[in-house]
């Protein structure tokens, strides 16, 4: 209560000299006005935790002192001074914003349980702003989570880049979250309220990326039974996320690039041309140096692209953020699951600090889940965690690929207890690849 600043407003000597002993006795720093002009004067150069001040008062008078101080301070407390007779400008004051009030007379004891009162709650309120900032900090832009120096400069960048409408290039590893950093520029700039529209240039196939990208006209190709929409067409006043841009085809670059200079495109088939109004953001974990010097990615779409461009830190150059991580997806898993978990061991924290994490974020999403799956005790231990068990570490030297791939996905439906969904979530293939993978290999659920 020492750091408590309390100033005292009334024009009564005797009131002020009271109320000032009574509180200076409490252990608060106070200091006296001895009248709503001088109480301002203070309040220009003084930042006061709680304000007595009296209703009556000679010239400007306690409430007209009170709307000119929540003006200049609305989070400042003030308490009223008042007589029995003056209950109702009491209650004007408190539709004004003051805290609340006291009666005269009141005795010491009176006093002191109303600012402990207001002093507990100012210090929950500060814990509390504390508490959001921190978890600001933290995931200050969707769902991206880390507290460490590399993150907090992602977000930096992020929070300067996302107020324009420059192309963007993400790079990094696998599994390093260039996905949300994506949805994260878009949500925090002009474009927001338009669509985030992205694409996997990886895993459509050649054939259909024309058609993925740019749409079609009715009959434009056998099977285009009527008028689509491509993403192009989708993200108009929007942004454009096309991710693994390093695997899109010599072709499809120059098609792609003919949009980003020209800002004109035309469906597959179709004659009108169409505006191509979004921002694009493109990512990749390629070198797209080393791809143009191998004749594979055209110089003159690269210098399109990377007109700003950062990294995404892999988890391994981030390891403070990993236990914020993991607790992130156990709670959501535990939830998901309906499996209540009071966290993770320390050993269990330990092994997944001194491992080196290769699939990155997206590995350890998946190595919680699994442990959530798994795990039978109230934490998660080692054991529970798939990168530290035997039969998920180096596999036995004359083990073939066909072998590799039957043993993996036979663990991970025996763990998911045969939750195809969740199997093929894991294993990141869709259903119908699993499904004729079990077929594929014969594998049978024991019984």
């Amino acid at each position: 209560m020492s750091n408590t600043r309390i100033l005292i407003v009334d024009d009564e000597l005797i009131m002020r000299e009271s109320l000032g002993g009574w509180l200076a006795r409490d252990g608060h720093d106070v200091e006296k006005a001895a009248s709503g002009e001088e109480a301002l004067q203070k309040l220009e150069t003084n930042r006061f935790d709680i304000l007595l001040v009296d209703i009556k008062m000679e010239g400007m008078s306690g409430l007209e002192l009170l709307k000119r101080v929540k003006e200049n301070d609305p989070d400042v407390d003030v308490v009223m001074i008042t007589a029995y007779g003056s209950i109702s400008s009491s209650i004007e004051a408190m539709k004004n914003g003051a805290c609340d009030y006291l009666l005269k007379p009141f005795d010491p004891n009176e006093l002191g349980v109303l600012i402990e009162k207001i002093v507990e709650r100012q210090a929950q309120a500060k814990e509390n702003l504390y508490l959001k900032e921190e978890h600001r900090e933290r995931t200050r832009f969707e769902s991206m989570i880390g507290q460490s120096a590399a993150m907090q400069t992602v977000f930096d960048f992020i929070q300067d880049v996302a107020p324009t409408d420059a192309t963007i290039l993400i790079t990094g590893e696998t599994g390093t979250g260039k996905g949300l950093a994506a949805k994260a520029i878009h949500s925090n700039s002009p474009r927001k309220e338009g669509p985030f529209v992205g694409i996997n240039c990886g895993a459509i196939p050649e054939h259909l990326m024309e058609s993925e990208l740019f749409g079609h006209q009715k009959g434009a190709f056998t099977d285009a039974k009527e008028n689509k929409k491509g993403r192009l067409e989708l993200a108009h006043g929007g942004t454009l996320f096309l991710d693994e841009i390093g695997e899109i085809t010599m072709r499809m670059q120059i098609d792609l690039l003919r949009v980003l200079e020209d800002r004109v495109f035309y469906r597959v088939g179709g004659t009108q041309p169409i505006e191509a109004d979004f921002r694009v953001i493109t990512a990749t974990n390629r070198n797209l140096e080393a791809a143009i010097r191998e004749g594979i990615f055209r110089e003159d779409l690269y210098y399109r692209v990377n007109v700003i461009s950062f990294t995404m830190p892999a988890l391994r150059e981030r390891k403070e953020d990993i236990p914020l991580l993991a607790d992130h997806f156990l709670r959501r898993f535990s939830q998901e699951t309906n499996k209540p978990f009071d966290g993770i061991s320390r050993d269990a924290m330990d092994e997944m600090m001194m491992y080196e994490w290769p699939g990155n974020i997206r590995e350890l999403e998946n190595a919680i889940e699994r442990a959530v799956v798994v795990g039978k005790g109230k934490k998660i231990e080692p054991g529970d965690l798939p990168i530290f068990r035997p039969e998920y570490r180096e596999p036995p030297p004359k083990m073939s690929l066909k072998e590799m791939e039957q043993t993996h996905i036979r663990q991970v439906l025996e763990e998911t207890d045969w939750n195809i969904a969740r199997s093929a979530r894991l294993l990141e293939i869709d259903r119908t690849t699993l499904y004729s993978k079990i077929k594929k290999y014969d594998l049978q659920k024991d019984r």
